[in-house]
């Protein structure tokens, strides 16, 4: 089952962004504010069918507050969906929730008569259920509408924003990583305090489209790359793009003996001598180029 993360920090800057107070926020979830206090804290962790009324609560987007790795099967459809096991048997007009609780278990998949009734309860296509249920059985069924992501080469495909720029790095890494990870990756990797997961996050989605150069600088580490990746200057931005792919130095680090590190001294040498090149050919009577 492919829990979605919860990150307490993410949480405490949403709840501070919109305004509410742990006490309101549980109101509308349904528990204390001591218990919206612990979550913020670290101290527990939500059930999986309290976060989308917890997302609401804090005018966020369930997939983007608690994102999760991998597709969903019957249990995470479920509490997507707000409900607990034991309540559905409301849902199947059952005496128990057996029904359910087996197929999610992996006992016995639901009956036919079921199966229409919770699709429509959870929000999704008889489909989508059924290719859920087949998961839950061990099954990786994919959904209909993936397809491969477009490679940076193709055309114009080349990443442009800083949030665009983050995405892409981190679908070249060896492992998934959630906004906690980078942001304390970064901060070890430089010696310094200067990432939060909030702010990760928000230079993720693209809520936030500039940080201060110690912050950049610790993400280029967090993510195997070097802080000229962020330059607005379209051909430092060719050059880098280009000598990413080109070497295929993201699929030699990622085998690199399961270690993540940042760029070699030979490919950032090799970086900062094409960025010097390119000035130097474009800009008539330039200085010295300036190097992080």
């Amino acid at each position: 089952m492919p829990v979605r993360r919860f990150d307490p920090q993410a949480l405490l800057l949403a709840r501070r962004e919109c305004g509410r107070k742990q006490a309101e926020v549980g109101v509308l979830v349904g528990v204390s504010g001591a218990r919206v206090s612990a979550w913020e804290k670290g101290h527990s962790v939500p059930d999986p069918e309290k976060l989308p009324g917890l997302a609401k609560a804090v005018d966020r987007d369930l997939d983007e507050l608690f994102p999760r790795d991998g597709r969903p099967d019957l249990a995470d459809l479920r509490a997507d969906a707000g409900y607990t096991q034991a309540a559905t048997k409301e849902l199947t007009g059952t005496k128990t929730p057996g029904p359910v609780a087996a197929a999610e278990n992996a006992k016995h998949r639901l009956e036919e008569r079921y199966v229409e009734a919770l699709a429509a309860k959870y929000g999704v296509s008889v489909e989508a259920l059924l290719r859920a249920q087949e998961r839950s059985f061990g099954i990786d069924v994919p959904e209909p509408d993936e397809t491969e992501p477009p490679s940076p080469r193709d055309g114009e495909g080349l990443p442009e924003t800083l949030a665009e720029k983050i995405t892409y790095l981190l679908e070249q890494l060896p492992a998934p990583l959630s906004d906690a990870e980078l942001a304390d990756l970064g901060n070890g990797r430089t010696g310094t305090e200067v990432l939060t997961p909030g702010l990760v996050r928000d230079l993720r989605t693209g809520a936030v489209r500039s940080a201060e150069a110690d912050a950049l600088d610790a993400l280029a580490q967090a993510l195997d790359t070097t802080p000229l990746i962020w330059s607005q200057d379209a051909d430092v931005q060719r050059v880098i793009a280009e000598t990413l792919l080109l070497k295929n130095e993201i699929a030699a680090l990622a085998a690199r003996g399961g270690e993540r590190q940042g760029l070699s001294a030979e490919l950032l040498q090799f970086v900062f001598d094409e960025v010097d090149k390119v000035r130097a050919e474009t800009q008539s009577g330039g200085g010295a180029t300036a190097r992080p």
